[in-house]
């Protein structure tokens, strides 16, 4: 049998099923010019509203591939009714009163497909061919409508008052709103969710322990498609109740933007000021893929323990579905730097040491550490004149003392009676610093030294001494000078020398004119320092 023989032979199955149920309405009808000739419409609409389908169905095959499968359940569902339509034909036509149920079964599933179909066209053709992607609740809402306005039409035709209906039916829409009340939660938070903006197709979420773009939000639940290509569903009605989070800058004019963070643990003797210089500099002179330049990738000491400084680098992502490659590609960049300029990374270890620590093995380290300090006491000028005995004293004295950029080491004003040899870094020597008159004196690298006045004469800080960058040093305080001025109280005179010689070349490098003191002759100094340490 041709396709054409089986589009005749439905139409005038539908006609002539269709003749009894106009009849029975008319009866029933006071006025029956208001009904028209439902045999007539069969037979003159239904054979291009078939033809209608049939070009919608090869419309959404050819244009939307996606919606293939939904074409094919579509083509299904229309061929299953044309055949229960000419089932229940034949047995009308026997005289059977199944026929009579059979036909009113298959119009109510013909009207519900040819309602899905104008519902697939205007939403996943139509409305994607000229650009507009509403969300797909509202698909299925405006269809379960138009299914619902079907199945009073048929009840219409079938002579059933509908106003008795609605003044019947409060009991039962009661029972039926608590018997589906997840159902409708579900439904209205799908509506709100969309309402207030809180989810857009294709926004990436984090919900506790995964996280995902928004495939679709739907009547009864949202998809979230992973990464890992899985699509988790989650009811509209959690989403509601439940706190989740939407990845990236919304409510601003930046383009959307993820922070992440990659995280290394280095021995904690490293330099903090150092590790995190490095970490910057790899990373933003990688010129990575997905990582923004603005804001710059930032490093960060997070915390310090079991000998371990854990540092993190956190930088902003701006593909979110390349999260976990571009974490690989930071720290391995991260990585390569520290190790070309010698950090080691560190992992949590216990050591139990093995070796008996015996009176040699103390001193070599003990003769280690004081050859570093008495390399640091030869910078010293003030020191030129003491005898090896009397510097190997002075490094038993000398404590070790860093500072980040930033620390205040000395501030003017104070009273501290510490010498600083510096060994590393740099610092900036200011006049009324953290005022609105701070003047710049100068600088001093490693090598240079500071605070001898308050050492040798107990006289409060003229300068503040500020580190420019991560600085270490050795401090002597007046305690370890003063045993060795006590045996030898001659060194005052040397001594007494060079500090004046100091003030004068500090006086130099002060800029405003009205600050400019005086320096004391050698003799006042010399008496001072004898004073000071009661000599």
């Amino acid at each position: 049998m041709s396709s054409q023989s089986v589009i005749h032979l439905i139409v005038a199955n539908v006609a002539t099923r269709a003749a009894p149920t106009l009849r029975l309405c008319l009866d029933q009808t006071p006025d029956k010019t208001l009904m028209p000739s439902l045999e007539n419409l069969a037979r003159l609409e239904w054979p291009y509203l078939l033809a209608l389908c049939a070009g919608m169905l090869a419309a959404l095959y050819r244009y939307r591939p996606a919606e293939r499968r939904n074409v094919a359940l579509t083509l299904l569902y229309l061929m299953l009714s044309a055949l229960g339509l000419l089932l229940a034909t034949l047995l009308r036509q026997h005289g059977l009163q199944a026929g009579e149920i059979l036909n009113e079964i298959f119009t109510i599933l013909l009207g519900l497909v040819i309602i899905r179909l104008f519902g697939l066209v205007l939403f996943r053709l139509f409305l994607s061919a000229i650009g507009v992607e509403p969300p797909r609740i509202l698909e299925d809402v405006l269809v379960m409508l138009c299914y619902l306005g079907w199945g009073l039409v048929r009840l219409r035709y079938a002579g059933l008052d509908l106003s008795q209906l609605v003044t019947t039916s409060a009991v039962i829409t009661a029972v039926l709103a608590f018997a589906m009340q997840d159902t409708l939660g579900n439904i209205l938070s799908g509506i709100a969710l969309q309402l207030d903006d809180s989810l857009d197709l294709g926004q990436w979420v984090k919900l506790h322990d995964f996280s995902g773009r928004v495939l679709q939000i739907g009547w009864r639940s949202t998809l979230i498609e992973t990464r890992n290509g899985e699509t988790v569903v989650v009811p509209n009605a959690w989403l509601m109740k439940n706190s989740f989070q939407v990845i990236g800058k919304r409510f601003s004019s930046h383009t959307l933007q993820w922070r992440r963070w990659v995280w290394l643990e280095v021995a904690w003797e490293q330099p903090p000021s150092r590790v995190i210089e490095l970490m910057q500099h790899a990373v933003r002179e990688a010129r990575i893929a997905f990582v923004a330049l603005d804001p710059a990738p930032q490093a960060v000491l997070m915390e310090a323990r079991d000998g371990i400084a854990r540092y993190a680098l956190r930088y902003w992502l701006t593909d979110f579905a390349q999260d976990d490659p571009t974490d690989s590609q930071v720290r391995a960049h991260l990585i390569t730097a520290l190790v070309r300029h010698g950090v080691p990374l560190a992992a949590p270890s216990h050591n139990v040491l093995m070796t008996k620590d015996n009176d040699k093995t103390a001193a070599q380290r003990q003769a280690l550490d004081i050859g570093k300090r008495l390399t640091a006491l030869e910078c010293v000028a003030l020191f030129a004149d003491f005898t090896s005995e009397e510097r190997e004293h002075l490094a038993e004295q000398l404590s070790f003392a860093p500072f980040e950029a930033g620390d205040v080491i000395s501030r003017q004003g104070a009273v501290a009676h510490w010498l600083y040899i510096l060994t590393l870094g740099e610092v900036d020597v200011w006049n009324h610093y953290d005022t609105p008159q701070a003047e710049l004196l100068g600088h001093l690298k490693a090598g240079g030294f500071f605070g001898e006045m308050g050492l040798m004469t107990g006289a409060p800080r003229s300068a503040t001494v500020v580190a420019g960058s991560y600085v270490e040093c050795y401090r002597l305080d007046r305690a370890g000078f003063q045993a060795i001025l006590t045996a030898r109280p001659a060194l005052a005179d040397a001594l007494s020398s060079i500090l004046a010689q100091r003030l004068a070349e500090n006086q130099l490098h002060r800029r405003d004119a009205g600050n400019v003191q005086a320096t004391p002759p050698p003799a006042e100094l010399r008496d001072r320092i004898k004073r000071f340490f009661s000599l």
